[in-house]
């Protein structure tokens, strides 16, 4: 079993105790987004670093209002 911190950009995103490791370049889920591992790093026997990069979400454009407020 190891030790598992998850990163973002030096930003702790989860902790986990898994029994195997992710490896690069894979596609993982992590709260509910998508992420793809960039890097595992090894502190020591038990303990590892996985750096992620989060997939960017493109936020909705509002709608252009036509005419009056409503009231």
């Amino acid at each position: 079993m190891f030790v598992t911190h998850f990163y973002e950009n030096k930003t702790s995103v989860l902790s986990q105790l898994l029994v195997k490791l992710p490896t690069v370049e894979e596609d993982i889920r992590i709260k509910g987004r998508k992420a793809k591992v960039i890097e595992v790093l090894q502190m020591d026997d038990h303990n590892f670093q996985v750096k992620v990069l989060f997939e960017k979400i493109p936020k909705k454009q509002p709608l252009k209002e036509i005419g009056k407020k409503k009231r």
